[in-house]
């Protein structure tokens, strides 16, 4: 039993993120959840590098005054790296040719290690959360007896497909075509084109990676997952089933940020959106991560100009220019913000009728908790395999380009371009009255209601996010950490039991690999989730 000294203190846990801004978000979502569970008893503090503290900051401040200073922020160095200029820190701020760099440095155990145990020491915290990325932080909270918990910010479902097609042979697939394990619940397909890159080319040194990264998270704590129970009921009832600790604590952007400040990109926006009949809109915005070739921009503007309906449209480049007259043209129909839009004030807006997303993630999570169905656009990372679990298991909306259309791709330079003539066709059916895009809002309407139920009094995620601090408050009482003695959160049994003797081949691929039965955890990879 600890001492009431002991039992007053403040639980002190440190975040620590990896260096894009859609994983910095929910870091900070998280953060701020924490601390407003139990006032006065958690103290929160996330952990960036310098260039990365301003990205923080306006996380946190969409909480609205007050709010955001229940969080700490604190700062680590970011390691000189060849061809990275001096606070380029970031994904979003990186060049196109560039962002590799940011990966690279950050899976980079001898750069970024002795940052990382330097902050744990000297903020010497009750435990540590740490993004999937950093997989030594769960050696490094060990040696000080504190506990470390992962955090994934993407879903269940594409960590399991991932994990599953890691070690299976991907690249050597019949026909450039894989079929995801029969686990996830469908058959479902997808080339080999559209799989995530770690997972693609599996170099030997990603492979030594990903065997360091299983034994840190079978060594850990346990794991927190941005996703809500009745989103993921059946992909999470399989990790309940076989880790020590899973917390299902999402989706952290509710309750939804405060009001806009009059006058801001964001009241714009609203201004605008005001004056538009209801689920007229086709909102489009492919986060922070990804690059749409000048071609392709161009393509893209020509095809809403086309397709006849309202739209707003974010560009992440600030430097494009339209094709000449085209402003002029589409006039008030259409509005284009360069850079950074409110988008969960935007979905929330009764006059959005359609969201085209490149599927990140927190992307997904937002439109599921607006209700707003989806035309989508994969483009990098675990993308399409969430755009398959957007679209063949939720059934909340649809390709924007046909499968069998064209050629797309996880690199740039082996995704062929969609033509205008397709954007504009995919747009105009969808809000048609009646059609696709009516059938997937009734469904996402029902996971809007159930996403608030889970983060409100009671819900199961609410209900998990209180089941982690006692937790923690429960571990730091019994004075031990991560220690080789402390129970891991994963199970050494085999997480999906493979065919027996006498199944048929075929039978093998609704199995994980068997290395599984050794070492389950979630893929270790670079992963956007906007």
């Amino acid at each position: 039993m600890a001492s009431p000294s002991k039992q007053e203190k403040k639980l002190r846990v440190l975040l620590i993120p990896f260096f894009t801004t859609s994983h910095i978000g929910p870091f900070a979502d998280l953060a701020f959840h924490l601390a407003a569970a139990r006032p006065g008893v958690v103290e929160a503090t996330v952990a960036v590098t310098p260039a990365n503290v301003p990205v923080l900051r306006s996380a946190l401040s969409r909480r609205g005054p007050g709010h955001h200073a229940a969080v700490q922020v604190a700062t680590y160095a970011f390691p000189p790296v060849d061809g990275l200029p001096p606070g380029v820190e970031n994904h979003s701020t990186a060049r196109a040719a560039d962002a590799w760099r940011i990966d690279a440095a950050a899976g980079d155990e001898r750069l970024m290690r002795p940052g990382h145990e330097g902050l744990i020491r000297d903020r010497s915290p009750d435990a540590v959360i740490s993004d999937i990325h950093f997989y030594w932080n769960a050696d490094i909270a060990a040696s000080v007896r504190v506990p470390c918990v992962t955090f994934h910010v993407i879903g269940v479902f594409p960590l399991l497909a991932q994990f599953s097609l890691t070690g299976a042979g991907a690249t050597e697939a019949t026909g450039g075509v894989v079929t995801l394990p029969g686990f996830l619940g469908l058959d479902i397909q997808i080339p080999v084109t559209e799989l995530p890159e770690v997972v693609r080319s599996q170099t030997p040194e990603d492979r030594a990676r990903g065997a360091q990264a299983n034994s840190a998270h079978n060594e850990s704590f346990g794991l927190i997952v941005n996703t809500f129970f009745d989103l993921e009921d059946r992909y999470c009832d399989m990790y309940k089933r076989h880790l020590k600790r899973a917390y299902f604590v999402g989706p952290l952007s509710l309750p939804p940020p405060s009001q806009l400040a009059a006058g801001d990109d964001g009241s714009r926006c609203i201004d605008w959106l005001d004056r538009k009949p209801a689920r007229s809109v086709v909102y489009l915005c492919f986060g922070s991560l990804t690059h749409l070739s000048e071609p392709q921009l161009r393509e893209l503007a020509l095809g809403l100009e086309a397709s006849g309906k309202p739209f707003l449209w974010v560009v992440r480049s600030e430097a494009w220019v339209p094709p000449e007259g085209w402003k002029e043209r589409v006039g008030d129909r259409g509005m284009v913000v360069t850079g950074w839009a409110p988008q969960t004030v935007i979905l929330a807006h009764p006059a959005v009728g359609a969201f085209v997303t490149h599927c990140g993630w927190n992307s997904v999570l937002e439109t599921a908790v607006a209700g707003v169905p989806v035309l989508t656009w994969p483009m990098v990372f675990e993308q399409f395999i969430t755009e398959r679990f957007v679209t063949e298991v939720l059934k909340i909306g649809e390709r924007l380009w046909p499968e069998g259309a064209g050629v797309r791709s996880t690199r740039y330079e082996e995704h062929e371009l969609i033509p205008s003539e397709a954007v504009a066709r995919a747009v105009a059916r969808f809000l048609e009255p009646g059609g696709a895009g009516d059938a997937a809002r009734s469904r996402v309407k029902e996971l809007s209601a159930k996403a608030h139920a889970a983060m409100a009094e009671g819900g199961s995620s609410h209900g998990d996010l209180r089941r982690l601090i006692d937790d923690l408050i429960e571990e730091r009482a019994a004075g031990a950490g991560t220690t080789e003695d402390s129970h891991p959160a994963f199970t050494t049994s085999c997480i999906w039991e493979g065919p027996g003797p006498d199944s048929h081949p075929s039978d093998r691929r609704n199995h994980l690999p068997s290395r599984a039965a050794k070492d389950f955890s979630p893929l270790a990879s670079s992963s956007a989730v906007d």
